[in-house]
């Protein structure tokens, strides 16, 4: 399988890359060419000829982006699936937050909108809100992976996870069982268009 990867460099991305180049060839798109390889793309990810030319080719899609004040999640998510469409691939993983899952206390609000979050900021959890959004109108084969809060933590290897909102209790997850859950859903169809919360 060949894997476009894009937020490689960050603290999941990083997990993911690591996990996934010991099985299949990974393309990823950097910002800069300090530590590419020869199948990477450096450039933009708000460039669209620079995410036409990481997917191309590709059996799937994962992105470990990281927001900003920018808007940079969403506004990235539809060169994404831009590109997605043209080159024929279906399958894209993306790493969220457990905000933008339905409260558990009132579904009809998302996490970051109740007292079930503990974070002052809306910014980042409504800059994935409308990443969600963009991703649930399409017609491709979704996940978005949404952990708590993450420290780097360890490898445990034993955690919770369910659809839609964060299991029962839920207080954190490790960057790296964050990114092994990632990798898992190229072969695993269980949570396909859905969001997942994720947790020990």
């Amino acid at each position: 399988m060949k894997i476009a990867l894009f937020g490689s460099t960050g603290r999941v991305g990083s997990v993911v890359f690591q996990q996934a180049r010991t099985a299949h060839e990974v393309i990823r798109l950097m910002r800069t060419d300090k530590g590419a390889t020869d199948h990477d793309i450096v450039g933009d990810v708000l460039n669209e000829p620079d995410v036409m030319r990481t997917i191309e080719g590709c059996d799937a899609v994962i992105s470990c982006l990281n927001t900003d004040k920018e808007d940079v999640l969403s506004r990235s998510m539809p060169l994404l699936l831009k590109a997605m469409r043209h080159h024929g691939v279906k399958r894209i993983i993306t790493c969220g937050t457990a905000g933008i899952l339905q409260a558990r206390k009132d579904s009809r609000l998302y996490r970051f909108q109740s007292d079930e979050s503990k974070r002052r900021s809306t910014t980042a959890a409504e800059d994935h809100l409308k990443a969600f959004f963009i991703l649930q109108a399409s017609e491709m084969d979704w996940t978005i992976v949404c952990p708590t809060y993450l420290p780097d933590g360890e490898r445990i290897g034993v955690y919770r996870t369910e659809k839609d909102i964060l299991p029962q209790g839920g207080k954190s997850i490790s960057i790296y069982d964050t990114g092994d859950f990632m990798y898992k859903q190229l072969s695993d169809d269980t949570y396909s268009r859905s969001r997942v919360g994720i947790s020990y």
